[in-house]
């Protein structure tokens, strides 16, 4: 059997667990159904243009670009948390390269703190210290032809994901969450080859530009030392 095809048929479901499973749902999808999302609802802040991210590592610097015209709420929630600092020091605490190349994933806050057990690393999530609860950020797709982006829902039809404007491409930067897809909150991932299985069902939101060969170096436990705002980053509350 063809090796794309077998990922369809039978990896592709275990790929999806594997960024799914180890977060800890903290909200119920019920809960947040009957709340406004997007950049509209002025929950979290959205980014206008793009940024320019560098993630110093344990293994060497790499610098990915945010694109908020087309993710702009996922974008802006990233450049946020990186400007509270709440990526330094957490753990890239997974990494799965066998049978085939997945994924590189970790911001975990909980990771940072050294009282943690590695255990319940990918178990976290950003803890609002204005509301004292966990900021949630509902699932953010952008087909090419669309002004806006779609939140909240999958789009999983196989046409509709060839017109989606980001896709899981190598090197793509994109929100692990749970089984809700109103449930990322601070983990991400990195897409170590193309993974169109992953297409419409996670928000990608930025890709690598410099430093491939460091995220494909990176091992389970190494650290993230510090990530910076390089370029951009300008954070609008309401629509960009």
């Amino acid at each position: 059997m063809k090796l794309t095809l077998w990922r369809q048929l039978v990896w592709a479901p275990l790929l999806l667990l594997v960024l799914s499973l180890p977060l800890t749902l903290v909200a119920c999808a019920a809960d947040r159904g009957a709340q406004p999302l997007g950049c509209a609802a002025g929950t979290s802040p959205c980014l206008s243009g793009t940024a320019v991210v560098a993630l110093d590592t344990s293994r060497g610097r790499v610098l990915l670009r945010l694109d908020g015209n087309n993710a702009p709420l996922t974008a802006g929630n990233f450049v946020d948390l990186v400007r509270r600092g709440v990526y330094n020091g957490t753990v890239f605490h997974r990494v799965v390269r066998e049978p085939v190349p997945f994924v590189v994933q970790g911001g975990d806050p909980a990771s940072a703190n050294p009282k943690v057990p590695a255990s319940q690393y990918g178990s976290g999530n950003f803890i609002d210290p204005s509301t004292g609860e966990a900021r949630l950020i509902p699932l953010e797709l952008k087909r090419q032809q669309d002004r806006e982006p779609r939140y909240g829902q999958e789009l999983t039809t196989p046409v509709i994901t060839k017109e989606l404007a980001l896709s899981h491409q190598r090197g793509s930067l994109a929100m692990a969450r749970t089984q809700d897809p109103n449930s990322a909150s601070a983990q991400f991932y990195i897409a170590l080859e193309a993974l169109p299985e992953l297409d419409g069902r996670y928000a990608v939101f930025g890709q690598v530009i410099e430093g491939m060969e460091v995220v494909d170096a990176i091992r389970q436990g190494d650290k993230l030392v510090k990530a910076s705002l390089v370029e951009g980053g300008k954070l609008v509350k309401g629509q960009p």
